[in-house]
């Protein structure tokens, strides 16, 4: 998989890549722009679905934690969708993108 490179969209409060900032993915013909919410270096990075996707509230929060000489990798999403019916569908969909980004964090990592 190649890497997920964001562009960035609008600058954070206090720096580019900051709390606030909005960045535009772009996956397979799907753009996404996503709004960072959490930020603590090393622990914690949140995320909230600006637009790009027919859900409401997504959210999604990454912490690592220390484990065993490596990282312990948890990304924890919620959202509604805006389709009933569809959330199934989104799980799956998201569950499998997230994993596989999550691979390629720890892949680069290592």
């Amino acid at each position: 998989m190649r890497w997920l490179v964001p562009r960035s969209v609008r600058a954070g409060t206090d720096e580019p890549e900051g709390l606030g900032a909005v960045r535009l993915f772009k996956t397979n013909g799907v753009r996404s722009y996503e709004k960072i919410v959490a930020l603590e270096p090393g622990r914690r990075f949140g995320y909230a679905l600006e637009h790009g996707l027919p859900l409401r509230d997504y959210v999604a929060y990454v912490d690592l934690s220390p484990r065993d000489g490596g990282t312990d990798i948890h990304w924890h999403s919620t959202f509604t969708p805006q389709i009933p019916g569809t959330g199934w569908f989104y799980r799956w969909f998201l569950g499998s993108f997230i994993k596989r980004v999550a691979g390629g964090l720890a892949a680069a990592t290592a």
